[in-house]
C-alpha cells in the first residue's frame, strides 16, 4: 500500500472507531484505573468496514514481519485476527490465527491457545490487541503462546492508551506498534 492509502485507510477508521468505539465520561476500566473515556474497539471490530479496515491496516503493519500467523486473547482479539487472516489471504500472504483463553480448557485437551495445528514449534506470530493500557493482558497472552512452543516477533495494537502499557511490554522485550494513540485518534477522526 502507499502511504496516501494507509493514511485514508487509517483516517476512516479512525472516524468509525470515535463514531461506534469511543466515549468519553468516567469509566472503570479492567486494569483498575479510572480514565475519563472508554475504548470498546469490538463494535468497530464487528462491524463490515471497520473489519476490513483494521484487517488491511494490520496487514500493512506486518507486511515485512517474519511471519506465520497472528494471534491475541479472546474474546478483545477475536475479531482482530480473524480480519487479519482473512485479508492476508486476499493478499496473497496468508497468515494462520491463534487465540489465547484466559483459563484451559476444562474439557479435551485442556490447553490455553486455540489454533495451534496450523504451527510448528518455533513458527514466529505476531500478537494482536485491541487496547492496550497497563500490557497486562497482552503480557499475559504472549506468555501464553510462548509457553506453547512459538515465537513471538511483534505486538501490535489498535490503540495504545500511553498509560505505561508500552514501557511494560518493552521491558518484557516486544516493541508494541500501534495504530492510534488517543491524540492521534481523535486528529485523524477530524
Amino acid at each position: 500500500m502507499t502511504a496516501e492509502e494507509v493514511l485514508r485507510y487509517k483516517r476512516r477508521l479512525a472516524k468509525l472507531l470515535v463514531q461506534k468505539s469511543y466515549r468519553e465520561g468516567d469509566f472503570l476500566l479492567a486494569s483498575g484505573r479510572r480514565s475519563d473515556y472508554y475504548f470498546d474497539c469490538r463494535v468497530t471490530a464487528l462491524h463490515a468496514e471497520g473489519s476490513w479496515l483494521i484487517g488491511t491496516l494490520f496487514n500493512d503493519l506486518l507486511r515485512d514481519a517474519p511471519i506465520k500467523g497472528v494471534g491475541g486473547m479472546t474474546l478483545g482479539a477475536d475479531p482482530l485476527v480473524a480480519a487479519t487472516t482473512v485479508i492476508s489471504h486476499a493478499q496473497g500472504r496468508p497468515l494462520h490465527g491463534l487465540l489465547v483463553r484466559k483459563e484451559a480448557k476444562g474439557h479435551g485437551t485442556g490447553q490455553f491457545v486455540e489454533g495451534l495445528g496450523n504451527f510448528a514449534a518455533g513458527d514466529a506470530v505476531a500478537m494482536l490487541e485491541d487496547v492496550v493500557t497497563t500490557g497486562g493482558s497482552l503480557l499475559n497472552a504472549c506468555a501464553r503462546v510462548r509457553d506453547a512452543g512459538l515465537s513471538i516477533v511483534a505486538a501490535c495494537a489498535i490503540l495504545d492508551r500511553e498509560e505505561g502499557g508500552r514501557e511494560k511490554l518493552r521491558e518484557a522485550g516486544y516493541a508494541l506498534q500501534a495504530l492510534f494513540t488517543r491524540s492521534e485518534l481523535l486528529a485523524l477522526a477530524q
